[in-house]
């Protein structure tokens, strides 16, 4: 995140203590080096999030992956408070929200923050254009007014002709855009999603992933999207945090944490990752003479190996104001792949 961007959600060293009794003891075993097991063996106590801190930019899709008992879902709950953090900070716009009380933080909830769940959370007997004007609903709004946002919202997600069919008349891939529909007709500056495709047949969560990007390349909304799917953090996020123990072991951009893993654990993740579909041109450029033919600096991998094949003159690396950076030539591209199969 650049050093003017503004940061939509702030979290400063939050930490999830479960388990009964006072958390000090444990929150200061884990401060000198203790790991999780052991402080559940001498405590009785786990520690669910440990002193975790990330800043989310506005417009940023910001991915937390970790598998199953990682702390990922315990953590973005924290961010909204469903679970309440042992300590710590959680500021939206720079108020915090863990100093809130119940009416501040339900008036966030209505308008500025929504949460997207695995399961859909539907209301099965009400029809699709109701689930989705719920919050609306709650909100105040007057009916017509939440009918006319609903059916726009029913448009940006693809579900056309479906508003007066209920939950249960809809595979679960139209369920899911209900519900990210119902998000977004309150028009939240901050989306939270937890697993949202998990439960999905591969083929439609490829979609839905299409969905989310495309519907954000628009929107810009502030997202914390929470995942176990390698693959799929590296299609959605602009940033990516892999969490280990409920701390996070790693945070950088798709091309950052394929091409420099931080740790062992990282590198398991990425062993398999083909690196011409994540890494950048901009990431294997090099001073040079180039030709007439360019690229764009933030152009795949992928996309120049076929020119490249095509000749083996250099090709010019171009920023967003078309001035050349730097070249990329076959040399540069062989050595990832040299990397790739150590």
């Amino acid at each position: 995140m650049g050093a003017e961007s503004v940061a939509a959600i702030e979290v400063r060293n939050v930490w999830k203590v479960f388990g009964h009794g006072s958390p000090d003891e444990a929150i200061a075993q884990a401060h000198v080096g203790a790991t999780r097991a052991e402080i559940i063996n001498q405590l009785q106590q786990t520690i669910g999030v440990r002193d975790v801190s990330f800043n989310v930019a506005e417009g940023e899709t910001f991915v937390v992956m970790g598998l199953s008992g990682s702390g990922k879902s315990t953590l973005i709950r924290c961010i909204s408070r469903l679970i309440e953090p042992t300590r710590g900070q959680v500021l939206i716009d720079g108020e915090d929200l863990l100093q809130m009380d119940a009416d501040a933080l339900r008036e966030v909830r209505r308008g500025k923050m929504s949460m997207v769940f695995q399961h859909f959370g539907l209301f099965p007997h009400r029809k699709v254009i109701d689930n989705i004007a719920y919050g609306l609903e709650v909100q105040g709004v007057d009916k017509k007014k939440r009918m006319e946002r609903a059916h726009e919202v029913l448009e940006i997600v693809g579900l056309q002709g479906w508003a007066t069919s209920y939950p249960q008349q809809l595979s679960g891939g139209m369920q899911q855009r209900v519900g990210l529909a119902r998000a977004l007709a309150v028009d939240p500056q901050i989306l939270l999603f937890d697993e949202p495709f998990s439960a999905l047949d591969p083929l439609i969560r490829k979609e839905m992933q299409d969905e989310l990007i495309r519907l954000q390349k628009t929107m810009k909304r502030t997202i914390v999207f929470i995942t176990h799917d390698f693959a799929e953090a590296l299609r959605l996020g602009d940033r990516i945090a892999i969490m280990k123990d409920g701390a996070f072991d790693q945070v950088g951009t798709p091309e950052e944490i394929v091409g420099n893993p931080a740790t062992d654990y990282v590198r398991e993740f990425t062993t398999d990752v083909p690196r011409a579909k994540v890494l950048k041109v901009r990431s294997v450029m090099t001073q040079g003479q180039s030709g007439p033919r360019t690229i764009g600096k933030d152009a795949l991998l992928e996309e120049v190996i076929p020119l490249l094949l095509a000749s083996s003159e250099p090709i010019g690396v171009t920023d967003d104001h078309g001035s050349t950076v730097g070249v990329v030539d076959r040399a540069a591209v062989a050595r990832i792949f040299e990397a790739e199969r150590r």
